[in-house]
């Protein structure tokens, strides 16, 4: 017997799916009221503490544009931000939370310094490839520590990421203290790597590296590779309903792994080009709050890689324009954070209304 035909009844209103336009309109508006509460909210408290507000946003939102410098520092910080954003969001389309990017940052950074230090008199061609990979897989080792733990002995992973954080500082202090030393450098830093090491400036504003044009292209593999192909189908699946995913022969624990420590290998990556790109050797504290505002960032942008570089641009002026606003207008450069906490309370308060309104309406 064949299976009966459903039909709509006669007079029942068509159900069109959303237009592009609607759909955009419906992804865009949240950020947008997002942005403004989060503005509004600090501004309130900026006045509060007497400050200037009109002065302080305008030199947020028009630092990073309005000097080469400026622009520069913005994209210097895009790199590390992007990077450790999409290493963060990659476990987390599984349901792991890779909270281990400082480390694999520092522990990425000593690798590559070291490699750079090494080798310093072999040619640009053959150790600026060796410094990446180097930071690459000393990255992806990291992070595989944390992933053997949690796929054989289900520790979690949040956990054994953050623990191992704090065993990165003590590995680039040995490192930077004992091992190549540089004590003219007044912090724990190692000595320079060779010139070969070093990554060469794009057109532009001077101190714009090649390391951005990397970080442009590792983004894009990574956008195609989660979002259009068979492995970031899977990837999906498995954090989307991991049991249906097992029975149609996923393993999800396999994939929970291979998330892990593709997101040390991407953290890997951000400390051998600050190495190569801005620093030109590792030393203590190069991890800045990169770990913080790339999880924010990774949330704001909702686990998505297509725009998780479009928030770390974003972020990274809110970071520019923050140290110049401290010092032109005098407001901590912390107001910031406040901002870019509030953009993301904002935002996950307008999914909890938006959920509701959809339960009211079904």
């Amino acid at each position: 017997m064949s299976a009966p035909v459903l039909t709509e009844e006669p007079g029942a209103p068509a159900t069109a799916s959303p237009g592009i336009g609607t759909r955009l309109l419906r992804g865009v508006l949240p950020y947008v009221l997002a942005l403004v509460l989060a503005f509004v909210v600090s501004g309130i408290v900026i006045v509060a503490l007497g400050y200037d507000v009109v002065g302080a946003y305008r030199t947020i939102l028009t630092t990073s544009f309005r000097t080469g410098f400026g622009f520069t520092e913005t994209l210097t910080k895009w790199v590390p931000l992007t990077l450790l954003a999409l290493g963060f969001t990659i476990p987390l389309a599984v349901n792991r939370f890779n909270i281990g990017g400082e480390g694999q940052l520092l522990v990425g950074a000593t690798a590559a310094a070291g490699v750079g230090i090494v080798h310093a008199d072999l040619p640009a061609a053959v150790l600026l490839p060796l410094v990446i990979v180097a930071g690459v897989l000393s990255g992806a080792l990291w992070a595989g520590i944390a992933a053997f733990l949690m796929g054989r002995f289900r520790v979690n992973e949040i956990l054994s990421t953050v623990l191992l954080n704090f065993v990165s500082f003590q590995v680039l202090d040995y490192v930077a203290t004992e091992v190549w030393s540089d004590p003219a450098a007044g912090v724990a830093a190692t000595q320079r790597v060779g010139a070969g090491a070093l990554l060469p400036d794009v057109g532009g504003p001077p101190g714009v590296h090649a390391g951005i044009l990397l970080a442009v292209l590792v983004t894009l593999v990574t956008i195609v590779v989660t979002r259009r192909t068979a492995a970031g189908f899977e990837l999906r699946a498995a954090g989307t309903n991991p049991r249906a995913a097992g029975i149609n022969g996923i393993r999800v624990e396999k994939v929970a792994v291979l998330a892990l420590i593709t997101g040390g290998a991407l953290g890997g990556l951000a400390g051998a080009l600050e190495v190569s790109g801005v620093h030109g050797r590792a030393l203590e504290g190069m991890q800045s709050n990169f770990l913080l505002i790339g999880i924010i960032v990774g949330l704001i942008a909702r686990g998505s890689a297509l725009w998780v570089p479009v928030v770390a641009f974003g972020i990274a002026i809110l970071e520019v324009g923050a140290s110049s606003m401290q010092r032109t207008v005098g407001v901590p450069a912390e107001m910031v954070l406040i901002i870019e906490a509030l953009i993301l309370i904002f935002l996950l308060l307008s999914d909890v209304i938006a959920g509701r309104l959809a339960r009211r309406a079904a």
